[in-house]
């Protein structure tokens, strides 16, 4: 009688073949993982996580899906025996880093894990792609045969979804245990959902701090220049913002708090709404509760650069100083001091205010380059060419520059 049990592939052997290439796997691994940091640009840069799959794990899986190949060859290839992860901040960031991998690898397959979960199941998220393993990242000597079709698996996760991928592993995978008991099904799913969701509200912060921030510098670069205009007699181009820009109220701030009031007048004060600007302003610094000192730093220095562009200089400098008295380390604000002081011809207080923002903060070529106009207008011209050559150090080289160098040289040679 033939015998008719089947043959199976051996364990020893298939360990002894695939931890002689664990080394081979570790240095491609680390080459992608570096080549990933090199070419993975963020805002907020991510953090990675890499490994070689552990032999058991390997052979648990190889027998799952690939026995019959193992029965031929101790050395299967599976698409994640080497795996990276991207780990991001925000969701947005998903998406451009599988751009980003898109444009700088040979991309064999994408798979969205999750995608098709209902609000009910709690597996994990993930964007998982299977990438050619790059010529450059390929050992330095090549002992081992790797197979054609090798890959290293990279996923895309969120900060909270990795978190819960981790807890989510121990928990069901590892232990193969999958719940069976309804209250304990809906715990998990609702830990799932609360993570979806905190990661979705962040999201929604940054946006709208995006937002915010896209205002403020409009604004910003509007209180330059008619600075400048008024300083050097200059005509700049109006950066008062002459469209309405919409501004999204499905944000993770209630109508009406501070943050939402803040963007409302800054938009206001972007779109020459001056009077409705200062009035939210206002609103806020008249609020019960009184808001503590950094708020009131913030909505001050706000206000001041309001009262700036409606020429009320004497209300714009009360408020620069209510912002500095409310934070000492503001050194923006105290530059704002320096330059309407010099527009009101102080400028030997603008001299002193100018200095104190750079004792906080040295590295202001636009503070170095206005206290070098008060000296000259103070006839204290070697000072002035200090802080001309500081500007240009740090890399300033507008025409105010120049105009300001000419006037020095031709000081410096009438004293000649």
């Amino acid at each position: 009688m033939k015998n008719s049990v089947k043959s199976l592939p051996n364990k020893n052997d298939i360990k002894f073949t695939y931890e002689s290439y664990n080394p081979v796997l570790s240095e491609i691994l680390t080459k992608i993982e570096n080549k990933l940091r090199k070419t993975i640009k963020l805002q907020s840069m991510p953090t990675y996580k890499y490994r070689v799959k552990s032999f058991n794990s390997y052979y648990r899986k190889v027998l799952r899906l690939k026995a019959s190949e193992a029965e031929k060859c101790n050395f299967v290839p599976l698409t994640d025996m080497m795996g990276i992860r991207v780990i991001c901040a925000f969701l947005e960031d998903l998406s451009e880093v599988e751009r980003q991998v898109k444009e700088n690898f040979v991309v064999k397959e994408v798979e969205y894990k999750g995608a098709q979960q209902n609000f009910r199941e709690f597996g994990y998220e993930s964007v998982h792609v299977l990438i050619a393993i790059p010529e450059d990242c390929m050992p330095d000597e090549k002992t081992l045969p790797l197979p054609d079709n090798i890959v290293c698996e990279i996923q895309i996760r969120t900060i909270l979804q990795d978190a819960w991928a981790e807890v989510e592993h121990e928990l069901v995978y590892k232990t193969e245990f999958t719940p069976f008991d309804l209250p304990l099904k809906r715990k998990l799913a609702s830990m799932n959902a609360s993570l979806s969701l905190a990661d979705i509200i962040f999201q929604e912060i940054r946006d709208y701090q995006k937002k915010l921030q896209g205002e403020v510098d409009a604004r910003r670069a509007a209180f330059y220049d008619k600075a400048d205009e008024l300083t050097f007699n200059v005509p700049t181009e109006d950066k008062i913002l002459k469209e309405s820009k919409s501004i999204s109220r499905v944000s993770p701030y209630v109508h009406g708090t501070i943050d939402d009031m803040l963007l409302e007048a800054i938009q206001a004060h972007n779109n020459g709404e001056l009077d409705k600007a200062i009035q939210i302003y206002s609103e806020i610094l008249n609020s019960e509760p009184k808001p503590e000192s950094p708020v009131l730093a913030v909505i001050h220095k706000h206000r001041g650069m309001a009262y700036f562009a409606r020429n009320d200089y004497a209300s714009a400098l009360e408020d620069f100083k209510e912002s500095v008295s409310n934070d000492s380390n503001g050194f923006r604000a105290f530059y704002y001091i320096g330059i309407v002081q010099s527009i009101m011809g102080n400028h030997k207080d603008a001299v002193e205010s100018f200095g104190k923002s750079l004792e906080i903060n040295e590295y202001q070529s636009h503070a170095h380059f206005r206290r070098a106009v008060a000296y000259f207008e103070l006839g204290e011209y070697e000072k002035s060419l200090a802080d001309l050559n500081a500007a240009q150090a740090l890399g300033l080289t507008d025409a105010g520059c120049k105009s300001l160098n000419d006037k020095l040289v031709e000081k410096f040679g009438m004293k000649m």
